[in-house]
């Protein structure tokens, strides 16, 4: 993710449940924006929607995925920081976050079950997916790494 640093990618939703159009129809945008050793945040932009982004957090060798979601006055939503830690130390070119504590205890009937899923597959895509095990609510957008785009704005709540 490293290389990536600084550079804008859009993407295609893959899969989406039924009946949600928060991405369908969309122009969805991951800019890979803030990075130290420690901690990357990547904006991800729907349209014009700046209110998301990931913070991917290394926690010895695990990783923490949390996903900040904001108003665009900067407040956060009631629903923010949800997300998980590896369970494991995973591969260069994947990594798996189930649901941790305050996930489960926040997403009503996420339980055990819900898990996040990133693959860099270098010079050519980046997936992301959300996936609530054991039924059909599932989420994929893949990011083409191959056609860098303008970077958008800052998200809601950043300075530029």
């Amino acid at each position: 993710m490293q290389s990536l640093c600084g550079s804008a990618f859009e993407g295609t939703l893959v899969r989406a449940p039924e009946g949600d159009d928060t991405f369908r129809d969309k122009r969805v945008v991951m800019h890979v924006r803030d990075c130290t050793a420690q901690r990357i945040r990547i904006p991800l932009v729907v349209d014009e929607d700046r209110s998301r982004t990931w913070v991917l957090t290394r926690r010895g060798e695990r990783i923490e995925l949390k996903h900040d979601h904001r108003h665009e006055d900067g407040r956060p939503e009631a629903m923010t920081m949800y997300g998980g830690t590896s369970s494991n130390a995973g591969s260069a070119d994947t990594q798996m976050f189930p649901a941790g504590d305050r996930t489960r205890e926040a997403i009503p009937g996420s339980g055990l079950r819900s898990v996040w899923l990133m693959e860099v597959h270098p010079g050519e895509r980046f997936v992301y997916a959300a996936n609530r095990v054991g039924t059909e609510r599932s989420f994929q957008v893949d990011f083409d790494l191959t056609r860098p785009v303008q970077a958008p704005p800052a998200p809601w709540g950043w300075e530029d």
